[in-house]
């Protein structure tokens, strides 16, 4: 009789609470890919860079640094790591991204919403720009536009020379806003940003300016947290079109690497 009592109980308790259907998640068909990567060579960095714009143009290396007092425009020896020629800024002012543009160097400044323009031949400065946002991040090039970010979603792009604004583009991660975007790269028409405060660089479509990728260098990082505890966030990508090679640094970092990317 037990067994009939408990099997009864037991068939009541089913017919009262019906099996509910599973239920799956929709993926999200805006969410970036995972992209991963390999390194290729690693060359040394000099420590005091704390860098903040990273570039190659005709072939050779050029870098921003940041730090009142300390902020610098230079051209490195990719092989060595070796500062070549150098150009301090004044005091006050925070170096932040630079871009190439018909042999001009555009150089931004942190919060003194003013920017500067060098000769390429000699670094000799040749005039000063203002730009839309109230402070100065990172700066890269379609071959057509400057491309800046200003620490926020916002991309803007400028008229080179008089530095007009054209645009300006959210940048949006999984159908919201994605902050803190900061140095940048333009990649075989993708626009590639070191995202401050992470280890991620994003791959953004410059069409419509969703992420579509993202990378995560977390191991990287963490190793050269090991090589130099002084070293902070990775900030710096840089890509020669002359020999198709990307790559990237940080702040302060010992090394910088050549990477490639899986797509």
């Amino acid at each position: 009789m037990k067994k009939v009592f408990y099997s009864s109980v037991l068939s009541v308790l089913i017919a009262c609470n019906p099996k509910e259907p599973k239920t799956t998640d929709t993926p999200d068909a805006n969410a970036p890919k995972s992209i991963s990567y390999s390194i290729i060579n690693t060359y040394p960095h000099d420590t005091s860079s704390f860098t903040e714009g990273l570039l190659f143009y005709k072939d050779k290396m050029y870098e921003s640094t940041g730090e009142e007092k300390k902020s610098k425009l230079l051209e490195a020896d990719l092989t060595t790591g070796k500062i070549i020629r150098s150009t301090n800024l004044e005091p006050q002012y925070f170096g932040e991204g630079i871009v190439i543009v018909n042999d001009t160097v555009y150089q931004m400044t942190y919060k003194n919403e003013k920017g500067f323009m060098y000769s390429l031949k000699n670094f000799k400065k040749i005039g000063e720009f203002k730009y839309a946002s109230k402070e100065g991040w990172g700066m890269t090039t379609n071959g057509k536009q400057i491309i800046a970010s200003d620490g926020s979603s916002n991309l803007y792009y400028y008229e080179p020379g008089t530095f007009k604004l054209i645009k300006t583009q959210d940048v949006t991660e999984s159908s919201s806003l994605s902050y803190n975007i900061n140095e940048l790269e333009y990649i075989d028409g993708f626009i590639y940003a070191n995202q401050w405060q992470s280890p991620y660089i994003l791959k953004i479509d410059p069409n419509n300016g969703q992420v579509i990728g993202k990378i995560d260098f977390t191991t990287l990082t963490d190793r050269i947290k090991t090589l130099y505890p002084f070293a902070h966030e990775l900030n710096g990508i840089a890509y020669n079109p002359t020999t198709k090679k990307i790559y990237i640094t940080g702040k302060n970092w010992p090394e910088l690497y050549e990477v490639q990317f899986s797509q």
